[in-house]
């Protein structure tokens, strides 16, 4: 009897970490993604716009040192820990080899769903991005926990050493502290489609440069090795340092990009390189949030409606990012309603957060209904199909 309950408490605490984490990260995909979209206001610091109200900037400061080059590095963590997941799984039931083509077949399926999402669609890619990760590492699965941790600190000193630089360089070329926006507002959906389906096959390669996430692959096959999101109660005070340590140096590595153009105005290439320097900081800012949801896992004595709708929203995270993504180029770009020429820093995140919002009341109901995700369960089908 005290094995069931331990088994029952086990299954709860990982539905909680796992899918609290998944559902909550949808939320910071969208905030880091709607102001690619805001292309009538003046360009700010790297991605962001530029602040027109105290209220604009005090927003973009939360974004840069919480939510800019932090929602992928989780994103890529729960992808790499996922991976675990499926290949213990597959191991048990059918061997060792069979669990890597299982694997390495849900990653080409990933890489078409995301040709399907950039190039028809026109949304954002990070499925094509990890879907390649998987294939590159898709090996590494079968090495032990101390293994995958050497390759965490080797790709993390390789990316440490070219990224600032490579950065630097280009905010050296672009002579400019910000990225200005190619939108005109007269572009049309068939307008475009042949740039976005030329790109397809480009934006994964240069995303891999320029934001690897490799490094935060491997953090989460190394967490997943471990288990300590599966079974976070066993891992609590690693949690927690993981938590504090990692969230310490995420803000630290911020804080350079925050105070440029405001109360430091450094040369370009000394920008650009703090901006890489807050891309590689973002891994610290992932391994820290999920760890936090590791906790949360634990701590969380009582799933409520909002809990329930979120770990809902974590259960078919593939549907809802695709959604969206979606939705952000239907409202924003101008082939569609056109909101990214007015809106501001401020009514954007304040649009974000509300599409969340009744996006995640969309998966409550779906919950309720026990329906599931369609992309997940097609992806089910394609990937165990044979």
């Amino acid at each position: 009897m005290n094995d069931l309950y331990t088994d029952k408490v086990a299954q709860k605490n990982r539905a909680i970490s796992l899918d609290i984490a998944r559902g909550s990260m949808l939320l910071l995909i969208i905030l880091s993604h709607f102001p690619l979209l805001l292309y009538m206001t003046e360009p700010g610091v790297a991605t962001k716009v530029g602040s027109s109200t105290p209220l604009d900037q005090f927003l973009n400061f939360l974004m840069e040192m919480l939510v800019d080059n932090r929602a992928r590095p989780l994103f890529a963590i729960l992808f790499g820990y996922g991976l675990v997941m499926i290949y213990r799984k597959q191991l048990e039931r059918q061997g060792a080899e069979e669990a890597k083509r299982i694997i390495k077949r849900r990653c080409w399926y990933l890489i078409l769903f995301g040709s399907i999402l950039a190039g028809v669609a026109g949304g954002q890619d990070i499925l094509m991005t990890y879907g390649i990760a998987g294939l590159l590492l898709v090996s590494s699965l079968k090495k032990d926990s101390n293994r995958i941790k050497k390759y965490v600190i080797i790709s993390t000193i390789i990316c440490l050493i070219y990224v600032p630089a490579l950065w630097g360089g280009f905010f050296f070329t672009i002579q400019s502290y910000g990225f200005s926006n190619a939108l005109t507002g007269q572009e049309t959906y068939f307008s475009t489609i042949v740039d976005r389906l030329i790109a397809v096959p480009v934006n994964p390669l240069f995303t891999h440069i320029l934001m690897p996430v490799i490094p935060t692959v491997l953090m989460g096959i190394w967490l997943g090795k471990l288990n300590v999101l599966t079974k976070p109660y066993n891992h609590i005070k690693q949690l927690k340092k993981i938590t504090i340590g990692c969230l310490t140096i995420s803000l630290a590595g911020a804080i350079p990009l925050v105070l440029i153009n405001d109360i430091w105005f450094p040369g370009f290439f000394t920008a650009g390189t703090a901006y890489g320097i807050h891309v590689i900081t973002g891994f610290a800012a992932g391994a820290s949030y999920a760890a936090l949801f590791g906790l949360l896992g634990v701590g969380i004595k009582y799933r409520g409606v909002i809990v329930k709708a979120i770990t809902a929203m974590g259960k078919r995270s593939l549907t809802f990012f695709v959604i969206h993504e979606v939705l952000i180029v239907i409202l924003l770009s101008p082939i569609a309603f056109n909101l990214g020429a007015i809106l501001t820093v401020t009514s954007s995140v304040l649009l974000g957060i509300l599409m969340w919002i009744v996006t995640l009341s969309f998966a409550y109901f779906m919950e309720i209904r026990q329906i599931e995700g369609p992309l997940e369960k097609y992806m089910r089908y394609l990937t165990y199909k044979n």
